[in-house]
């Protein structure tokens, strides 16, 4: 039996229709991704290649199923004897480090709270994370300025402390770390590398490691307003993945799947592991500092994967590029995700290599909600249809249904049935959590509209949706309209108090190369956002910049945008 049998009754279908009512995961008692995923690789496909890692200065490694399990075995023996077991959270900032998944399988194993967390948090942010999930430790790369603000943010909670804080901090060495490298404050961290060399091969599953509502990872979402919040995910949740590797990245057994995110984010968990290896294929994992389109290109070609996961910007990039000169001949499935899909960038790609964008739909507290399904056609700049598991609905205002072309609220209809993988709250926040998700009904904050043929259609967060002169317009259409033009590489679309209209269509631009911003240049943009979409739609107001403000996740922050508009200098 193969290892997807055991959680699916069945795994092909004929059609969509035939997938979203017939698709069902059985989810057994006290289920640990751990041990009843990755140990039963090891055990039944051991030599079977499971990571493959390599990193933008040419150093390159590669994994069984075994050898992860020894590694995350020794890895859970360390963190045993430092103290770390049951319900502690652990931040981990490892980047791209192939070190990441060991560590997070072994704190599975203990049966441990995993935080991923991003190399890019300030001491302030490590401050407010470490105070409001009570981190029990960190473990992360070794980049002294990191370790530095990790020693400050515990200097700033030890004043006044009435709780204790971070009673763990090590750090993970790398291939290229010079041998006399040490930290800032030696005598508090840990050197975890030779800890893992030496330890045990073997960890035995306790007999309570963990049950299925047990936490068993916390995500602060980096959101384009207020402080972040705790996405909490319990020991179920990989399952709810199986949709995203199987049916959306549509990976094969034994094939080369990479997912273009950072561990910190939670795009890792929907791509660079757990449906992955549910469908036995292996994860692929490019290690860089600064994107360069070309070496991505090029890795994708050399390593000959089999699919391939990236946010729109990343394509955005890639069709600037030679596409044709690239092999892409093992490549069978390229998807997106993570901000809506220009229209104008699907057409190109598909010129440049044959394959067709399937665009997908979540959210942290979610997995795979609306997607492009592979027996469904791609609409470019669709988010597809719902997936199996999940009663999508569109409200209004009111809470009533919205009709067929009527913009509404995405929601999750949760009163038959809560979605594989969904969240399971917003963690010690109540509140917050039931001010999105109550009467059964939760509320992603994304508008939205459904066509004819049941295909979802993306318009805006709802703060992002700008109203003017009467006219409702989302962001997301002006800014594919002016991604279509050769001058624009990023563009932000938000609102402007206007006295007369209510709002205004503003546009912050950055040029792509050769172009130079001048008022001929507005002018023609804001023609061609006329002639590209409704009139009423264009930017009155286009500012050209640099760079677009974004969070540390990448998405970009209207909302910063729209609070310098509206402040009033001194």
């Amino acid at each position: 039996m193969e290892l997807l049998d055991r959680f699916l009754s069945k795994t092909k279908f004929e059609s969509y229709e035939d997938f979203y009512s017939n698709f069902s995961i059985t989810i057994p008692e006290n289920f640990n991704f751990a041990y009843d995923v990755l140990d039963a690789l090891a055990s039944e496909k051991g030599g079977q290649q499971a990571l493959v890692w390599c990193d933008e200065k040419g150093a390159q490694a590669s994994f069984t199923f075994a050898e992860i399990k020894t590694l995350s075995d020794k890895a859970a023996n360390v963190l045993r004897e430092a103290g770390i077991g049951k319900g502690d959270p652990v931040m981990l900032i490892l980047k791209r480090r192939w070190e990441y998944w060991p560590v997070l399988l072994a704190l599975h194993k203990l049966g441990a709270i995993a935080i991923p967390a991003t190399h890019l948090l300030t001491t302030k942010d490590i401050v407010y994370r470490c105070d409001a999930a009570d981190i029990a430790g960190i473990i992360c790369v070794d980049d002294p300025d990191l370790l530095g603000r990790v020693d400050e943010a515990e200097a700033k909670l030890k004043q006044g402390a009435q709780k204790p804080h971070l009673r763990y901090k090590a750090y993970m060495r790398s291939v290229h770390t010079p041998k006399d490298f040490n930290p800032a404050r030696q005598d508090s961290w840990i050197d975890f590398k030779p800890l893992l060399e030496k330890a045990g091969a073997e960890f035995k599953r306790p007999a309570s490691a963990s049950a299925n509502s047990d936490i068993m990872l916390l995500y602060f979402t980096s959101g384009t307003t207020g402080m972040p919040k705790m996405v909490r995910h319990d020991f179920s949740y990989p399952l709810g993945h199986i949709t995203t590797a199987k049916y959306w990245h549509q990976v094969i057994p034994g094939g080369l799947h990479l997912t273009v995110a950072d561990t910190g984010w939670a795009k890792a968990a929907w791509g660079k592991i757990y449906g992955q290896w549910f469908c036995g294929a292996a994860v692929f994992v490019y290690d860089y500092d600064r994107f360069v389109p070309h070496a991505m290109l090029e890795i994708i070609s050399k390593y000959r994967l089999t699919s391939f996961c990236a946010p729109p910007t990343i394509y955005r990039f890639f069709v600037k590029e030679e596409l044709k000169k690239y092999d892409f001949s093992a490549l069978k499935t390229c998807t997106v995700a993570g901000e809506p899909l220009n229209p104008e960038i699907y057409e190109r790609f598909l010129e440049g290599t044959g394959l067709k964008l399937r665009e997908c739909y979540g959210q942290t507290e979610l997995t795979v909600t609306l997607c492009a399904w592979p027996w469904l056609e791609p609409k470019p700049g669709s988010m597809g249809k719902p997936a199996p598991g999940y009663d999508i609905d569109l409200v209004r205002e009111d809470g009533s249904s919205c009709g067929m072309g009527e913009e509404g609220q995405v929601v999750v209809r949760t009163d038959r049935r809560k979605p594989w993988g969904m969240f399971g709250g917003y963690y010690r926040d109540d509140a917050l959590t039931n001010s999105v998700w109550h009467d059964n009904i939760y509320y992603t904050g994304d508008m939205a509209w459904k066509d004819e043929d049941g295909y979802f259609w993306f318009v805006g967060r709802s703060d992002d949706v700008i109203k003017s002169s009467g006219y409702r317009i989302g962001p997301f259409e002006v800014e594919s309209a002016l991604l279509e033009h050769p001058a624009v590489l990023e563009c932000a679309i938000t609102g402007v108090p206007d006295p007369d209209r209510g709002m205004v269509v503003k546009a912050t631009v950055v040029l792509a190369k050769g172009y130079t911003a001048s008022d001929s240049l507005m002018l023609e943009l804001q023609n061609h956002v006329k002639k590209t979409t409704a009139p009423y739609k264009y930017p009155r107001i286009v500012e050209f910049v640099t760079e677009l403000p974004k969070t540390i996740s990448g998405k970009i922050r209207r909302v910063q945008i729209r609070e310098e508009d509206h402040s009033v200098p001194e």
